[in-house]
């Protein structure tokens, strides 16, 4: 499930330069399209699917990070404290490669590459 478009703004109005993929790519993409733009231009995938973070771990790949939502309601009303204070407190995680992972309870940090 993709994240909705308020999540750019939220992390914009933040500090948090963010840019959705509806802007710059296409919708119907291959996620090892999306990876490879994300990791050349250094950001970090933010997400609800669990397929990023598969991608990685199968691939032993060492970036992009990305930080992964597994909550219910996903709107930036509901946990958008919560992820900021996620992507600020692991910001050196997501710098060197992780994947971050975020719940309505705590947040796990996976160093890449897994295995």
């Amino acid at each position: 499930m993709n994240l909705s478009p308020a999540w750019t703004d939220f992390l914009s109005r933040n500090g948090m330069e963010a840019i959705h993929w509806s802007e710059i790519g296409e919708p119907t993409a291959d996620d090892g399209v999306l990876m490879a733009w994300v990791r050349e231009n250094g950001f970090v995938v933010f997400t609800h699917d669990l397929d990023f973070s598969a991608l990685l771990a199968t691939t032993r790949a060492t970036g992009p990070s990305v930080l992964q939502v597994r909550a219910e309601d996903i709107l930036p009303g509901a946990i958008g404290g919560d992820v900021l204070r996620v992507l600020r407190e692991h910001a050196a995680s997501f710098e060197a490669g992780a994947i971050v992972s975020i719940d309505e309870v705590a947040s796990r940090v996976r160093v890449l590459p897994i295995g």
